[in-house]
């Protein structure tokens, strides 16, 4: 029988206590006896029979993936993931929407005009559009598609094609109940496909280990929380990443030992921002990193440097404000970029925010590690 690993509490008043938690901004990694030279340092990453130069996948958002960008991303060494209910799949030809929207600054009107653009039925024909051209760009083809509309789309996006099914909302578990629609069984719907299936996002040991369960190749850690999501705000919601990944590395290992090897990648998803915050993730136990508004930043980024999170546009509870491209928490951040430069560097932002993963290879280097599975046992430190 699996144990639960036993967590820090606080008593926070009579009879109710509350875990202690962790952002990645609380920890620090702490290097080993030895370092390495930096070329000897390997990101290679892979899921079932996709390799990947580089952990980094794509935060679905219409900001920054359109199917030329999931493709550059992809021939870069990562993988580009495109929302298959967003804008895309909706509108022949959604760049005219995409220029407006990073024309607009204020927030409010910006959410209406979410709301407006995202009401647009989505389109089969687009679907088969938009994973062609991806497929054309000859790169590994994954799509998003959110829990509630899996069993409604999946027909059509299985026909079309691709590689990497991402079932993501903000919060997905195993077991969903509802005396309304049928739920998404997410274990039979696994067992019936031959390609392998990321679902997330979750945030403690339970659901992360109820998720692997279902057969899924990764799981997503976290809720995209960043400076722009509102999930805390509007549902009270907010784990710390490095918390909620560290329990969900903790599933995986009792997942390795109940079902004798199978290994279950993975993915975290928030607040990472620049290089350190991809290895202090990675420290944590994650395989591979989903990178969002960083990538705003990128000279080609379809919203011209505009970022949403996907349940910005919700039409009846939005959560994600609507930001530029760059703008750190301190009000600032490194300025456009191609997306080469964004995740190899050279970088001209002493705060980490360009060369993502040349930033991660040195990390591993210093901490004296030689890949990703070696570098999830480097020691950490508490420092805040």
């Amino acid at each position: 029988m699996t144990e639960i690993p036993v967590r820090q509490t606080v008593e926070i008043g009579l009879g109710k206590a509350a875990q202690r938690g962790y952002h990645l901004d609380d920890i620090a990694l702490v290097p080993s006896r030895r370092t390495r030279d930096v070329d000897d340092v390997s990101t290679a990453w892979q899921v079932d029979a996709y390799p990947f130069k580089i952990p980094c996948v794509a935060h679905p958002s219409d900001a920054t993936m359109s199917p030329p960008t999931a493709v550059a991303l992809g021939r870069l060494g990562g993988l580009g993931v495109l929302n298959i209910e967003g804008l895309w799949t909706r509108y022949e030809d959604p760049t005219k929407i995409l220029k407006e929207l990073a024309t607009l600054d204020d927030e409010a009107s910006a959410t209406r005009r979410l709301q407006e653009a995202y009401a647009e039925p989505i389109r089969a024909e687009l679907i088969d559009d938009r994973v062609k051209a991806l497929r054309d760009g000859g790169v590994t083809v994954a799509v998003r598609v959110s829990p509630q509309h899996t069993l409604a789309l999946a027909p059509v996006i299985l026909d079309a094609g691709v590689d990497i099914l991402v079932i993501q909302g903000t919060l997905v578990s195993a077991e969903h109940v509802s005396t309304v629609d049928e739920p998404l069984n997410l274990k039979e719907f696994i067992a019936d496909l031959d390609l392998p299936v990321i679902v997330g996002g979750c945030t403690n040991y339970q659901t992360a280990l109820h998720l692997m369960r279902t057969g899924a190749a990764g799981v997503i850690v976290g809720i995209g929380a960043d400076a722009w999501s509102t999930t805390d705000m509007v549902l009270g919601i907010r784990v710390p990443m490095a918390t909620a990944i560290a329990e969900a590395a903790a599933a995986r290992r009792d997942y390795l030992d109940e079902t004798g090897g199978r290994y279950v990648h993975l993915l975290a998803d928030g607040n990472l921002r620049t290089s350190g915050d991809i290895a202090k993730a990675l420290g944590c136990g994650a395989d591979a990193v989903m990178i969002g508004e960083p990538l705003s930043v990128c000279e080609d980024a379809p919203a011209g440097g505009a970022w949403w999170h996907s349940a910005a546009s919700h039409p009846k509870l939005p959560r994600g404000s609507f930001g530029l491209a760059g703008e750190a928490l301190r009000g600032r951040g490194p300025g456009r970029a191609s997306m080469e430069r964004l995740l190899y560097g050279p970088s001209d932002d002493p705060e980490g925010g360009l060369n993502l993963f040349g930033g991660l290879r040195r990390a591993m280097a210093k901490c004296g590690y030689r890949d990703l599975k070696e570098f999830q046992k480097v020691g950490l430190v508490l420092d805040r």
